[in-house]
């Protein structure tokens, strides 16, 4: 199904306050597009069950957590590669991200970790292992300029 063919103006708008701030009370997102609280919950509850709306996350400061260092790393797998692999990617301790990609390598992983030391053993102790997995490339993040989760809605055709 295209979902995005089923979104009005109002839903357009409930998105787009969402986004910028998902604990707003159902009161002031109604205040904002001019309908019932219980109109508005309802567009809300029919967002969420057309998968449109995925759910509701709280963005935590990873330095109080001993998370600080953020890499990505390159996968390069085998030919004989199985999709068992990617779901024990997703399990290796700091993984935040699993993406398969085209090219050369097979998956892209983002980790966030405490440091060098936690990302060298990750690597030897639980990537390397992994059956399927040929060689390793990985880039270390020195400064974050801007990460976000957010769709840009103002692409959307309605």
């Amino acid at each position: 199904m295209d979902n995005k063919r089923t979104i009005d103006d109002i839903d357009y708008q409930i998105l787009v306050i969402l986004q910028e701030k998902a604990r707003i009370p159902n009161a002031e997102v109604s205040r904002q597009v001019g309908m019932a609280p219980s109109a508005v919950l309802e567009r809300i509850r029919k967002l969420e069950d057309r998968g449109i709306i995925e759910g509701y996350e709280v963005r935590l400061n990873p330095q109080p957590f001993n998370q600080g260092l953020m890499a990505f790393v390159q996968v390069s797998v085998q030919s004989s590669c199985h999709a068992d692999l990617a779901i024990a990617l997703s399990t290796v301790t700091g993984v935040q991200d699993v993406h398969q990609v085209a090219g050369e390598d097979g998956y892209l992983l983002k980790l966030r970790v405490a440091d060098n030391a936690e990302l060298g053993r990750v690597i030897a102790e639980e990537i390397y292992p992994l059956d399927g997995v040929h060689l390793t490339k990985t880039s270390i993040v020195l400064n974050t300029i801007k990460e976000t989760r957010k769709i840009d809605l103002n692409r959307l055709s309605l």
